[in-house]
């Protein structure tokens, strides 16, 4: 197999320089804070409905490998640990490592948390029930080297999550002019809105890497009530997908 490498030098780049900030909910990720219970409930009801798993029980994704690639600080690790999943985290950018492990470690949870990428992984032989890919394709340099790269680290009936930013001009206000000039939640510069990939774009690249598109939602902020809500018909700014890798 050919050695690829899709991460952009400059993106990690950006995230190293806010590694320190992963678990402050009113530093830089805090839009990812605000968004995170949003994203869970969508992961777990996905993994839940595609493993046959209840989550009225303790532990319900015991047995479940779980890879979260671009893991940051572990905002996605930590949940599916303490659901009983094993759970690798992995991330290119070096400094997020160590503040998901002592975090991690304060919270008394045994994850393994990586330097390392999807490619360098797959090329190891490693293999997972389910790989979370959240809000990271939007940021490497080939997405459909590194889609193929996720699917190969999926097990035959596998599940991927991957979420991204829609390319339109409600993106363009919403995360770059919102999120990064006015709000000033994110430094500016951290989205390259050139880089964000339509529904249609995403589904066409997840089936190109040999995966099944089988699910789709978007992820809606109301500027009311401060949260974040799955919906079934607005993807027009931040969405999610489910795709399975079939036997």
């Amino acid at each position: 197999m050919q050695k690829t490498n899709t991460i952009d030098p400059a993106e990690v780049a950006k995230f190293e320089a806010m590694a320190a900030e992963w678990w402050d909910t009113e530093g830089k990720f805090k839009p990812l804070h605000l968004m995170n219970p949003c994203r869970l409930d969508y992961i777990t009801s996905q993994i839940a409905a595609e493993f046959d798993r209840d989550l009225t029980q303790a532990l319900p994704f015991a047995g479940l490998r779980i890879l979260d690639i671009g893991c940051g600080g572990g905002l996605l690790s930590e949940p599916m640990a303490r659901l009983g999943a094993e759970v690798v985290g992995a991330d290119a950018a070096a400094r997020n490592i160590p503040v998901a492990q002592i975090h991690a470690a304060q919270s008394g949870l045994s994850i393994d948390y990586r330097h390392t990428s999807a490619e360098a992984l797959a090329e190891a032989g490693e293999q997972f029930d389910v790989v979370l890919n959240m809000e990271v394709v939007e940021h490497v340099a080939d997405p459909l080297g590194y889609l193929t790269a996720c699917q190969q680290l999926l097990r035959p009936g596998g599940l991927m999550i991957c979420s991204t930013l829609n390319r339109n001009a409600k993106s363009f206000a919403m995360a770059i002019i919102g999120a990064e000039w006015v709000m000033r939640w994110l430094p500016k510069g951290t989205h390259d809105w050139a880089k964000f990939i339509t529904p249609d774009e995403l589904y066409a690249l997840i089936v190109g890497a040999g995966l099944e598109p089988v699910d789709r939602k978007g992820m809606v902020f109301n500027p009311i009530s401060w949260k974040w809500s799955v919906s079934a018909r607005d993807l027009s700014v931040n969405y999610v997908t489910a795709s399975v890798k079939r036997a």
